[in-house]
């Protein structure tokens, strides 16, 4: 799974995080004063350890995933439990923000079912991309989660009504050649050892994971400002905290309903790096999934959603660059061509990021005035 800001539930529609009703505006604004004291070189320090976080720990976890599965493991469950399973970190920022009052436009009832079904999705999700990590090498795999974007700009148009701009199209051209290259590379295999037609099936695996992960953030965007009607960073968090823990639910009934962990004891005793070694690839996989999402909480108190949001795009980019470096994966032409097609992808996204929150905030001045 690759965790940009665009991907996941921190993500939230521009315009209505930076006109938040005067509700959340008062619950929010608690926080501002703890911001305000901090001196501008400790600002510095936090906003730069944040933004090293957020690029880092998402390439770390994909790293680690693809670590897992060269060094004998093949657990599909256990590589999809543990992209949710480190949510209880998150409850750290939660309980750190001030008390508000906490209370939203729809019944207890309704967000239950909001958090399961979203909860389930993202359970889906996870395996698919588990299966695509085992099937594909890292930098492919990091390719065509770019795809992401593209899918992104498709459901925000259909369930969000958010605009098609030219950059938006751009982005989306640039990202879906970059794709369709990786997906036709004659030089590429699957580090399984597998023939072509797995490589096929492990792009196709990714590509739909990547489809389900876009429409999940529709749906969560359209959860916040058609049904619960509040978004606060609180309740940002708490979505993303019980989404997780429904998703690690359904791997854990996935890991015992399929017989999976019969074999872990085996899996940790056959781990080529030994069993210490086992155990902290999985516990830092966890762990740096939640960092990432922790960090981009944190950007978004110390900057801007906007800021955290082009941050998160930068991992993309950062990710199948430091899989090649890592795994000395093979360099095609092909991968190549796909490096060169998706970064100005991404760079189109945000440049038209910046433009919406340029627009964003003339809004908000002339609210203001």
């Amino acid at each position: 799974m690759i965790h940009p800001s665009v991907n996941s539930p921190l993500n939230i529609d521009e315009e209505e995080s930076f006109l938040l009703k005067e509700e959340d505006e008062a619950s929010n604004e608690e926080v501002l004063p703890q911001i305000m004291k901090l001196k501008r070189s400790q600002w510095w320090i936090f906003v730069s350890i944040s933004i090293f976080f957020l690029i880092s720990a998402q390439a770390v976890a994909v790293l680690l995933g693809r670590f897992y599965y060269d060094q004998g493991g093949n657990s599909k469950w256990i590589s999809t439990l543990v992209q949710t399973v480190g949510f209880p970190i998150l409850y750290l920022p939660l309980c750190l923000l001030p008390a508000s009052p906490h209370t939203s436009y729809c019944s207890c009832k309704t967000l239950v079912w909001i958090y399961l079904s979203l909860g389930l999705a993202i359970g889906l999700d996870n395996l698919l991309y588990s299966y695509g990590l085992l099937l594909l090498s890292a930098s492919a795999y990091s390719l065509i989660c770019g795809t992401q974007l593209i899918f992104n700009a498709v459901f925000s148009y259909l369930i969000n009504s958010e605009k098609i701009t030219f950059w938006t199209v751009m982005s989306v051209f640039f990202l879906t050649v970059s794709a369709l290259v990786i997906a036709l590379d004659d030089d590429s295999n699957s580090p399984s050892g597998g023939s072509k037609w797995i490589y096929v099936i492990g792009c196709l695996l990714t590509l739909l994971a990547s489809l389900i992960y876009s429409l999940q953030l529709s749906l969560m965007q359209f959860s916040f400002e058609k049904i619960i009607k509040r978004e606060t960073f609180a309740m940002v968090l708490e979505m993303q905290i019980y989404t997780s823990l429904v998703a690690s639910c359904v791997s854990v009934i996935g890991l015992f309903a399929s017989g999976e962990w019969k074999m872990l004891r085996m899996e940790m005793e056959e781990f080529h790096k030994g069993h210490v070694s086992y155990v902290l690839t999985l516990v830092g996989t966890a762990v740096s999934w939640q960092l990432g999402s922790v960090s981009a909480v944190a950007l978004i108190f110390l900057v801007s959603s906007l800021f955290s949001n082009l941050i998160g795009t930068l991992s993309l980019i950062v990710t199948p660059l430091a899989a090649l470096v890592v795994f000395d994966d093979k360099l095609t032409v092909a991968k190549i061509a796909a490096i060169i097609f998706a970064i100005p992808g991404v760079a189109f996204y945000m440049y038209k990021n910046y433009l919406d929150g340029l627009k964003v905030e003339r809004a908000s001045e002339s609210l203001a005035d």
